[in-house]
């Protein structure tokens, strides 16, 4: 058989499931997922094999109207990722349909996809009835000329298979982009931060996770095979600070261990962690805190 291998971008509006279907297909948990929108700032690639195909995942941040520096730099990387991508999947909910949002996405699929393979991932199919996902197809279709459509639940794997298989047969023919146990090119160091702020997104669900990043400071192999890993959180504002910390310092501890036990099942290994918080009031405005995000500080301009 011949060898495959190529890069799909997941695009779609934020909270679309684009991270839980990036997950599923490679298998482990490579981009982090909650239900706070605009989770991930990074293009995380994750790598699926499927036969003698090698598929390398481009996950997205979610595209909307950008209001911020860091909105902007985000929605650029989507779009670049987009633009990089040998097959763009447009993942939309079955259950809000063709939004605004998601018109404004077919707009600039028109623009931008074009010589691309472009297909429709309708997600979240257990929410509605048979007749109305028929509709939706019927309407996407109508609205943009997709490759193919496919009926998925990536929470609960339905239709990720035949996806999975279309995406194999379709990426270019050539050798494989990276070693067959390599799950995820993002450096280890991005993806224990990753874990982190996926721990306090979760925990903390007032406004202040926007406002926050972290970053992992030293990581130190340890001759007892485990890892020592120290790591700073960014917060714009004194009071976020207290927040973060929690009564006592509950809230940092609950978050360190969470994200910690984590890690320790992602590295199969025993995990040091260790957290700070710092104050800088102008993080989102500091070219440095954009590189650690994987992010081009100029894009946000």
């Amino acid at each position: 058989m011949t060898k495959r291998a190529g890069f799909v971008a997941l695009i779609g509006e934020p909270n679309a499931g684009k991270s839980t279907l990036l997950n599923r297909m490679v298998g482990a948990k490579v981009s982090i997922v909650t239900h706070k929108v605009q989770t991930t700032r990074a293009r995380i690639r994750g790598v699926a094999m499927a036969g003698e195909s090698q598929i390398v995942f481009v996950d997205t941040p979610g595209l909307f109207r950008p209001r911020r520096r860091l909105d902007r730099a985000m929605v650029a990387a989507a779009w670049s990722g987009a633009a990089d991508a040998d097959v763009v999947v447009l993942l939309i909910e079955a259950h809000r349909g063709l939004t605004d949002g998601v018109q404004a996405i077919l707009d600039g699929l028109s623009e931008r996809a074009e010589g691309r393979r472009v297909a429709l991932a309708i997600n979240k199919i257990d929410r509605v009835k048979a007749e109305v996902l028929l509709a939706l197809t019927e309407k996407m279709n109508a609205a943009f000329a997709f490759e193919k459509t496919f009926l998925i639940s990536a929470e609960k794997g339905h239709g990720v298979e035949d996806l999975r298989e279309w995406l194999a047969e379709v990426v270019p023919e050539g050798p494989w982009l990276y070693p067959e146990d390599q799950i995820a090119d993002l450096p280890m160091r991005m993806i224990a931060a990753e874990m982190t702020r996926e721990k306090l997104t979760l925990r903390l669900h007032q406004e202040l996770p926007y406002q926050l990043t972290v970053e992992t400071e030293s990581w130190e192999e340890r001759k007892d095979g485990s890892a020592r890993i120290e790591q700073i959180i960014y917060v714009a504002r004194d009071g976020h600070k207290g927040i973060v910390l929690g009564n006592k310092g509950e809230t940092i501890k609950s978050v360190s261990k969470a994200a910690r036990e984590e890690l320790e099942e992602f590295l199969g290994r025993r995990v040091h962690l260790f957290l700070q918080v710092k104050v800088r009031p102008n993080w989102l405005d500091e070219a440095e805190r954009y590189s650690e995000m994987g992010l081009d500080f100029k894009d946000g301009a």
